[in-house]
């Protein structure tokens, strides 16, 4: 029964919307959908069908961005296999993944054990840079958010986030003959202003993150030594060059390699942050 269940999921045909925070994904996240004939997407912790909420819970309604990326990461266990068992019951043959990264989106399909996108869709290829612009300058000022479900759904399941409605008209052919005027078709999208959004930002500082990689180098292999780190952060995540000394007669390969996926793993686990990439300088062999 398991093995058909996960069966079932894998035969689904991915698609991902990516591009950072306040660009615009859910805005477009739709008309996207109706493009490739996709009639399921999953958006921050939403699994959305036909303008309704089929299941999960909304990172929008966290107090904290930290537990908003975990819920858009589907980190909890029972909120995946919600998520994954209501996929099951669908039977969709192509959902829609939402997010700032090929790495996020990567990670979600992951967790809900659904294949790897097979489409990879840039938020610059269906929007302009002056409506990329706008919308992150409406993400910045005025903290809004949109969910692109219609409004009734969010008053009913987050009353306490809800701001505004929007309504998108979208003219398509008629099907009476190409003479007769085109029908116009209505998307309602909902406004939502976080909980996090209110209180602010909270930043993990470089010195702070530095932090946690020693700590997670020390439990790893407490002989190797860190010279020099180097942190970078951008929205779709963190990067870090780390310079070390490592013990003669430590496996180069291997043991670096689950050095970096260790570091990735804890860090990404305890913080909610996404690590988009440690990369690992050996400078020295040491006795």
């Amino acid at each position: 029964m398991f093995f058909d269940f996960l069966s079932a999921l894998r035969r689904i045909k991915v698609y991902a919307l990516t591009g950072e925070s306040g660009t615009g994904k859910s805005f477009r996240a739709i008309l996207v959908a109706q493009k490739y004939g996709i009639d399921l997407i999953i958006d921050d912790g939403l699994l959305i069908k036909d303008n309704r909420i089929l299941a999960g819970h909304s990172a929008k309604k966290e107090k904290t961005f930290m537990a908003a990326v975990k819920v858009a990461l589907f980190d909890e266990k029972h909120h995946r296999d919600e998520v994954a068992k209501k996929l099951q019951g669908e039977k969709t043959k192509k959902i829609l993944i939402l997010g700032t990264s090929e790495k996020m989106v990567n990670k979600i399909a992951a967790r809900l054990q659904l294949p790897p996108p097979s489409k990879i869709i840039k938020i610059e290829d269906i929007a302009t840079q002056d409506e990329i612009e706008k919308a992150i300058r409406t993400r910045r000022i005025e903290g809004k958010h949109v969910i692109p479900v219609p409004s009734i759904e969010i008053k009913r399941s987050y009353p306490q986030i809800f701001y505004d409605a929007i309504k998108i008209f979208k003219r398509r052919p008629n099907p009476r003959g190409p003479g007769i005027g085109p029908i116009p078709k209505v998307h309602e999208k909902s406004v939502v202003r976080p909980e996090y959004s209110k209180r602010g930002k909270v930043i993990i500082s470089e010195a702070a993150l530095s932090q946690m990689v020693i700590h997670c180098v020390a439990e790893n292999n407490p002989d190797i030594r860190i010279k020099k780190m180097l942190v970078r952060d951008d929205d779709r995540g963190y990067r870090l060059v780390i310079t070390i000394d490592v013990p003669y007669g430590t496996q180069l390969g291997g043991n670096i390699h689950e050095l970096q996926q260790y570091i990735i793993d804890n860090i990404e686990r305890y913080t909610g942050i996404l690590i988009e990439e440690v990369n690992i300088i050996i400078d020295k062999i040491i006795q």
